[in-house]
């Protein structure tokens, strides 16, 4: 099971501590590190300055929205990295959910998401490739663009920049049981969340997986002497994803937790988190779960527990860690 550093994204404001972190994952031997977006900083920057401080660590992207991109402008997005960084790129896709499609990015979020899902890949490999000017006679990316309100002098086209890699790893996240299924068809690696290595069949079956596929979950670690209390960031950033991600008649987070055994739980997270009681709904994640779908505790309970994620079909596990030292102690005990 390789390792990687999961870096999330920024706050208020840039985090000073992510190029170290990154620089001591590689020094470690860490394979990977990884950046993410929501409705604040952007995916690819952060990862392009970790770039160019870093010589082989890989970058991925967990995850660049769809919604904030058209599939030609991530492709453009990826090619260019991976050139700068000589073939370094793994490019993590998501949809994201209702709110934040069409709160924030202002786009309406389709009426078929497995469609969506994968025109957008479909898209983003015909550049990659390069074999011939992008088609997809699509319902939610068509190239070239020939609707009721274009001018039909669309042109089917060829990227100009030749890729460095015509099989840059796409990676989808994923998290109801025909999404992951689609994943698994069509994608190069799933980036699931809130992964729990006792309760793999919330997601589907992941039976027949390929040789190479890529599972790569992230989970937050800490070593620290009292458990309860290295479980409040956990249990925080789940109130802010169960209670906050998504509305409260659509909430894909909130429905996985609920299929992971805990539908009360995080129908109540919910109602405290959306009513305003936003430090009880974080009090309201139970231990248990957050314990379950993380790494938490003293040196010896993180090793006990790490032979569980090593069992299952996890390939890469991505670390929210929060210091060098828990980096390095990870790094020790996966040896």
């Amino acid at each position: 099971m390789r390792l990687g550093l999961a870096l999330g994204y920024w706050g208020r404001g840039p985090s000073s501590d992510h190029v170290p972190l990154a620089q001591e994952a590689e020094r470690l031997g860490y394979d990977s590190v990884w950046t993410a977006e929501s409705w604040g900083s952007d995916v690819f920057t952060p990862l392009t300055w970790i770039a160019a401080q870093t010589s082989r660590i890989k970058l991925g992207t967990a995850v660049a929205q769809m919604a904030a991109r058209s599939p030609v402008t991530t492709a453009m997005h990826a090619l260019t990295l991976d050139h700068l960084s000589r073939g370094r790129v793994m490019l993590g896709l998501g949809l994201s959910g209702p709110q934040v499609v069409e709160g924030w990015y202002g786009r309406p979020f389709p009426a078929s998401p497995l469609t969506a899902t994968r025109e957008y890949v479909d898209v983003v490999r015909q550049v990659l490739r390069r074999e011939a000017p992008v088609t997809v006679d699509g319902r939610f990316h068509p190239h070239p663009y020939r609707g009721p309100d274009g001018t039909g002098l669309g042109k089917a086209l060829k990227s100009i920049t030749h890729p460095l890699r015509p099989d840059l790893p796409v990676l989808l996240g994923a998290e109801g049981p025909k999404n992951v299924a689609q994943t698994l068809r069509i994608a190069d690696g799933w980036l699931p969340l809130y992964w729990s290595p006792s309760r793999p069949e919330a997601y589907g079956t992941l039976d027949g997986l390929r040789e190479g596929f890529l599972v790569a979950p992230m989970a937050q670690v800490r070593v620290c002497d009292d458990v309860a209390e290295g479980l409040l960031p956990v249990k925080a950033m789940l109130g802010f994803y169960i209670g906050g991600m998504g509305h409260a008649a659509r909430n894909f987070h909130a429905d996985l937790m609920g299929r992971m055994g805990y539908e009360e739980e995080a129908r109540r997270i919910q109602d405290l988190f959306l009513s305003g009681r936003r430090e009880e709904a974080v009090l309201a994640v139970p231990d248990a779960f957050a314990d379950e779908i993380s790494l938490v505790g003293p040196r010896e309970r993180i090793a006990e527990k790490l032979e569980a994620w090593r069992k299952g079909p996890v390939t890469d596990l991505l670390a929210l860690a929060p210091d060098a030292r828990t980096l390095r102690v990870l790094a020790e005990l996966n040896t």
